[in-house]
Parts: structure tokens; sequence; C-alpha cells
């Protein structure tokens, strides 16, 4: 009788399992739809437009959580079913384009800069829609809606460039873990083995991070050796320009140490063909610098000596979705959170709406706002400082790694097993 209960319950747990892939395979094959699309504007306006379609031949992401339900980024990717407009696919980002919008220089210029996102690829005609968040409301409003129609001629399925992929860490079907990729930028032909050695070291020191140690086995890790024609990367502030893979730099928006990219085109043409969650292009130089954006990409250098919390800081950005919980260091931007709202980010609040955030955490009688006196200081709390202001935001603990590469704060702790298991398709 045991066993008979016993298995009634193993069928009763496959069957959601079981209806949501049915869902996923009515709907969509097991590849991937990938649309570039252009953003301009200025720091008042922005629109959108299609570059280009594409249909890839792998689609890596979870069969069952189909509909985003974090609300995290400035921007969604919304596919409805054209027949009976169902949303059956939902997914947030962030943009370097959104940043460059807070800066000065978007106060006096108009620009247009390539971005790209991976959808599944759908069986029947779909409409697209791209939404964007309005900082004077913190809402979604829609960019643009097309109707695109999988058998179109207009979709581009050629086979790109076929690069050197190594696996450096392998545990099961990419549908249930985080397929992690390591590009390589800024290493010549001759330099592929020590970008595979560079990318096991990286991988190596984000297991050894709390709580990422405990969550080795969801993810796989491929090394995509790309080849550059010069080693490093540009520094435009010092007149070094180099030819390379992704045309990556320092001084973005004038900043000295942020570390970024705006060719999304030869990043997302590099991964064609490979399964891709997330992607942190390693920079084969020694100068400090980074960057990562939330579900596009992360970047930080091979060599410095803080490269390993490096990677991990920049890795929460785009991976976790985590905001920079410092406040006293430059920056670009202008007005980046708006203090009527409550942020996205899990690991920041304004207090507008603190409930949602991590109040459940904190232990017994704290204080909210908390004052950072000896009480305190080593406990999660609510204290001012954070999102590159030093009033008005406030962060979990007084240090983290979103701050100074201190161990990461119960908020954001929460958040990284959160986005896992978005990934390894489990209730999240």
């Amino acid at each position: 009788m045991k066993k008979t209960i016993h298995l009634i319950l193993g069928i009763l747990c496959i069957i959601p399992s079981l209806f949501a892939q049915t869902t996923f395979d009515t709907f969509f094959e097991r590849k991937s739809l990938r649309i570039d699309f252009s953003l301009s504007g200025n720091a008042k306006q922005q629109s959108a437009a299609i570059e280009q379609l594409r249909k890839e031949p792998v689609w890596s992401g979870p069969l069952n959580n189909l509909i985003d339900q974090f609300y995290y980024g400035g921007y969604y990717v919304n596919i409805y079913d054209k027949a009976t407009n169902k949303l059956i696919y939902s997914r947030g980002f962030n943009t370097l384009f959104e940043e460059w919008r807070t800066t000065d220089q978007a106060n006096t210029e108009t620009q247009a800069w390539t971005n790209s996102v991976s959808v599944p690829y759908p069986k029947n005609p779909i409409v697209m829609e791209l939404t964007a968040r309005d900082r004077n409301d913190m809402q979604f409003h829609t960019l643009l809606k097309m109707d695109i129609d999988p058998t179109s001629i207009f979709i581009d399925q050629g086979n790109l460039k076929t690069n050197r992929v190594t696996p450096i860490l392998s545990n099961g079907d990419s549908h249930e873990k985080v397929d992690l990729v390591f590009l390589a930028e800024g290493y010549t032909a001759a330099e592929q083995d020590k970008f595979v050695a560079d990318a096991k070291r990286f991988m190596e020191a984000l297991f050894k991070t709390p709580p990422y140690d405990q969550r080795k086995n969801d993810f796989n890790v491929w090394a995509v050796g790309c080849i550059s024609e010069e080693s490093g990367t540009d520094s435009s502030g010092k007149g070094v320009f180099k030819n390379t893979a992704f045309n990556t730099g320092y001084y973005t928006f004038g900043i000295d140490r942020y570390l970024t990219t705006r060719d999304m085109k030869s990043i997302r043409d590099a991964v064609w063909n490979v399964p891709t969650d997330a992607i942190f292009i390693l920079i084969n130089a020694d100068t400090y610098g980074g960057g990562g954006m939330y579900n596009f990409y992360a970047c930080g250098t091979a060599d410095h000596p803080k490269t390993p919390v490096v990677f991990t800081h920049e890795f929460g950005h785009s991976f976790a979705g985590l905001a920079d919980e410092y406040f006293s260091s430059e920056v670009a931007y202008n007005d980046f959170y708006n203090l009527k709202y409550e942020p996205w980010e899990p690991n920041i609040t304004t207090l507008v709406n603190f409930d949602a955030k991590w109040k459940d955490l904190l232990p017994a009688n704290t204080p909210v706002p908390t004052p950072l006196d000896d009480a305190h200081k080593d406990k999660c709390g609510v204290f001012e400082g954070g999102g590159y202001l030093s009033k008005g935001i406030y962060r979990p603990m007084d240090h983290c790694m979103m701050r100074d590469y201190a161990p990461f704060c119960p908020a954001c702790t929460r958040a990284i097993h959160r986005m896992i298991d978005y990934y390894c398709d489990k209730k999240y």
C-alpha cells in the first residue's frame, strides 16, 4: 500500500512539470529567436526599431519558467501567441543605452545603440512587444510591437563563425542548469590556452564564494575562445585602441574604471551555437575595471589582483539583478534612481515599499532605518547609503560584495538563490 501511495505522489509531482513542458512544446521549438534591435534617443525620449531577426540552433533556458515574475530590469520582451493573444513568454533585462540616458552627454546628443535579446523560437505567428520602464512612474510602457511569422524568409538562418568551445564544468541538461559562458576578449590566437586557464580560475573563484559554493552542481560553464588581432583592450582616455573581438574599452561614460562594450552584435554572434544563460566577457588585461548589466552581460579583466572579487561583484549585477550598494565613488549618472518610487533591485530600498524587500530578514525589533552603531552594524538592517547616493537609499548590511567586496548580505544571497532556481526550472 505504501508503495502505491508513493507512486501516486510521484506521479502527481511529475504532472505539473510535464504540463509545463507540453505548454512549451505547443508554442515553441527548442531553438532561439534572436532579436537584434536599436534603441535611439536622448535623456528625454527613446524609441526602438528592429535591425535583424535570426533563428539559432540552441534554446538553453527553462521549459517551465516561461513568464518572468521578477519584474527586474529597465526593459521587458513579451511574446504573445497571435491567434489567442496569450502571453507565452516574457523576460526582463537592462542595457548600457539605458545607463547612457542618465549621463550629461544624453542632455545634448541623440544616439542609437544596438541591443539584442533571445527568446524561444515560436512554432506559430507571434506578437513581440518591447517595453521600457519609465523612471518617472517606474511602469513599463510599450516601445515597439510587431507581428513575427516564424516561417518568414526574412529571418536569417545561416551559420555563423564557429569558435573553439571548451566545456569546463558539465552538470547536466541545460534546461535545468545555469549555463555560464566566458567569452575571450583581447586574447590572440597564441593566447587561447591562457584564456581557458583564466576562465577556469574565475570559475573556481565564483564557486568558493557563498552562496555559489552551495550551488556549483546547478551550473554548466563554457569557455568560448574568440580570437582578437591584438592583446588587451581600449583605454581611450590614454589614447590606447586595440583591435579585439568585442571592442571593449575603459572610460565608459568618461569613468576610467568602467569597462564595457556597445558591440552586442559581436557578443551574440559569438554564442549563436552555445547554451547561454549568462555571459561574462573575460578581458586579457591587468588594469582594474569591469561592468555588468542585468541579463545582458558582465565583463572584467583577467589579471588584476582584485580580479576574482570584481568578477563576483559584476556577475551580481548581470546575473542576479543586484544594485551597487556603494555611495561615495565617482559615477557618471544623474538622478539614476527616482526616490519617489521603490527601485526594482532586490538589495536597495527607498522605503516606499520596504515590505516587499528584505523586511522578513531583519532580526526582531530592528529599527527602520537602522542606526550604524555597535548593536546593529554587523547585522541585517536598513542602513542609509546605496545606489550611488548617501541619502534616501538604504542597503541591507554595512558591508557587502555589492559595496566593497565583503561577503554577500542576506538580501543579495536570497536573490542569487532565486535566480539560480529560476534558470534550473524550479519554483522561485
